[in-house]
């Protein structure tokens, strides 16, 4: 009920308390201000004043999880004041091989994924987390509208290929770790990371028409602008993969502190290590 409450706050007064609490984490644990700081200067973007914006916008992003998920479906997408390319939707669909929406962890992917489940039938892939009551609620704030999950495996890729046939939409967040055998070291702001092929091996099986989506925060409370880009994209999938990072970054660029830093996604063991970098040629 607490939470139900919460949820109706005006998104302004959400999203400064949720910039407060994440200066706040970021003052409070170290090791979060130590991943942004390495990430971000992967990316050649490592300053203080980022790294801060960065943490309230990692706070926002927590707590405008309430009003997304427990809000009626139709006043949680009034949030969203703009979409832009809403014509390459369209052209996707009338090309009839189904669509492959890929979400970077930038802005709200809650809110890119929702969009499109009043109008199209949407197979969204999602990873179990730990907490039994914070599932219950993510498959609540979820399962909506047209939308249905499914978890990482062979009846999860079952479904997301039945559904493509279908005509209708899978929705995958590329920029993530992939487990071991089911990626390939893939070119993310200079630097290797072992990341999912699945999205282009669907891409490649089903002919569906990739689109790279996003919900950009806007400032001050005022709600998201909705981004959906065309992709073209090789039919190799690793390749297919390298050239979305290339999107992804682009992306990322014009929007640094709504980008996740603090995931971690440049992870090696020591069974497990990139491949050494090619030589210079003489």
């Amino acid at each position: 009920m607490l939470l139900r409450l919460f949820a109706w706050l005006p998104l302004p007064l959400t999203h400064a308390l949720g910039a407060g609490l994440g200066r706040l984490v970021l003052l409070l644990r170290p090791r979060l201000g130590h991943d942004m700081a390495l990430n971000l200067g992967q990316a050649g973007l490592n300053t203080a004043g980022l790294r801060g914006r960065a943490a309230a916008e990692l706070g926002k992003g927590v707590l405008e999880l309430l009003p997304i998920w427990l809000r009626p479906l139709g006043r949680a997408l009034r949030l969203v004041r703009e979409c832009q390319g809403w014509q390459h939707v369209e052209a996707a669909v009338a090309r009839g091989r189904g669509v492959v929406l890929l979400c970077p962890h930038l802005g709200s992917q809650e809110l890119a994924g929702l969009y499109f489940a009043p109008h199209f039938p949407v197979t969204a892939l999602y990873r179990r987390p730990r907490q039994d009551w914070f599932h219950e609620l993510m498959l609540a704030g979820r399962q909506r509208g047209r939308l249905t999950t499914v978890e990482p495996g062979t009846r999860g890729v079952r479904a997301m290929l039945k559904a493509l046939k279908r005509n209708e939409f899978v929705f995958i967040l590329p920029d993530q770790t992939a487990s071991k055998g089911d990626g390939a070291w893939l070119p993310f702001f200079g630097r290797p990371a072992y990341m999912p092929l699945l999205p282009y091996r669907l891409i490649e099986a089903s002919g569906a028409t990739p689109l790279l989506v996003y919900a950009e925060r806007l400032s001050f409370g005022r709600g998201f602008r909705l981004h959906i880009e065309p992709l073209d994209l090789p039919a190799e999938p690793a390749q297919a993969g390298a050239e979305v990072n290339r999107r992804i970054e682009a992306a990322v660029r014009r929007h640094p502190a709504q980008y996740l830093w603090n995931y971690r996604i440049y992870r090696y063991r020591a069974d497990f290590m990139p491949p050494p970098p090619e030589a210079e040629p003489a």
